[in-house]
């Protein structure tokens, strides 16, 4: 059962990258908002049936408590959706993907961990395949100088550098909730609730911030949210969701395997756009694409 959640969330999380994509317009102003609404509103859906089907001993306060990650994740994903406006599927994804590094830079840095030397070559191949992907798409401004679409491909480009840096920073807060029952902040858990309580808290917070998105650009911004055409971005907030709730029970069996399984999604995002986005990159850019992948699989397969 175990491996097949692990392969449920790579396949749906790869999925959801697609759709993330194809319901991103860079027409459309608030099309990113738009999207963290349908995230927030399909995973407060699964967040009330989870707290009528199961006997969590839910406390509210919680949501409170559990904020800082919560809020940390809820931007990186938003900062994401922006950024997929502009740029290539493939590329994002990966460097989204990352944030696994910078969550290990961190637990390094403050919390006094040593760094394998497998970490540490996972990390510099990541670092240096990022470098790289970022001098490509500069290159690509430089000569299509009247391309608008590359000079805002540029600046598109250090999105996903933040969404990893704020998801890896939601990482290491998470860490730190979840290390322990007996250290952990959330009130009212045990150790076979304390991630669902964890992860009901996230999502009747997105579902907060989905009530909130929408208040903003209905009576606020005026924006006329035409439902019908929100289908992609429900879609992807459907896998999304669904990839989550997976994930928790891929962990339960053979961690290792699942951990380092789950974090190569994004080649099923990359194969993916490949097909149904058409996406054409260079040679150079899948090789250092690839190098990425390999060092995001070998984090997940040693920092578990």
């Amino acid at each position: 059962m175990w491996f097949i959640c692990t392969l449920t969330t790579l396949i749906s999380w790869g999925v959801a990258d697609l759709f993330y994509k194809k319901g991103a317009n860079e027409k459309e102003k608030y099309s990113h908002l738009k999207t963290s609404m349908m995230v927030g509103l399909v995973m407060g859906i699964h967040a009330i049936f989870m707290l009528l089907t199961t006997n969590m001993n839910y406390n509210f306060q919680n949501i409170l408590i559990y904020l800082p990650v919560s809020f940390m994740y809820m931007l990186s994903m938003t900062i994401g959706y922006y950024g997929l406006r502009y740029l290539e599927l493939s590329i994002s994804s990966p460097i989204q993907n990352s944030s696994g590094a910078v969550a290990a830079l961190l637990c390094l840095i403050f919390l006094n961990q040593t760094l394998d030397t497998v970490s540490a070559v996972a990390i510099i191949l990541i670092s240096v395949g990022i470098f790289m992907l970022g001098v490509f798409e500069k290159s690509k401004q430089d000569n299509e100088v009247d391309s608008k679409k590359y000079k805002i491909g540029f600046i598109a480009f250090l999105i996903p550098i933040f969404y990893c840096i704020i998801d890896a920073l939601g990482t290491f807060f998470d860490a730190y909730y979840l290390d322990s029952i007996e250290t952990t902040p959330l009130v009212q858990v045990t150790e076979g609730t304390l991630e669902n309580v964890a992860n009901t808290s996230y999502e009747l917070t997105f579902l907060i911030g989905a009530i909130l998105i929408f208040i903003f650009l209905r009576f606020i911004k005026k924006e006329k949210i035409e439902w019908k055409k929100q289908k992609e971005k429900g879609a992807a907030a459907i896998f999304e969701t669904l990839g989550q709730f997976t994930y928790v029970y891929a962990l339960e069996g053979n961690g290792m395997i699942a951990s380092a399984t789950i974090s190569a999604y994004s080649i099923v995002s990359i194969i993916l756009s490949r097909i149904f986005l058409k996406e054409k990159l260079s040679w150079k850019e899948y090789f250092v694409i690839a190098l990425v992948m390999i060092g995001i699989i070998l984090l997940g397969a040693v920092n578990l």
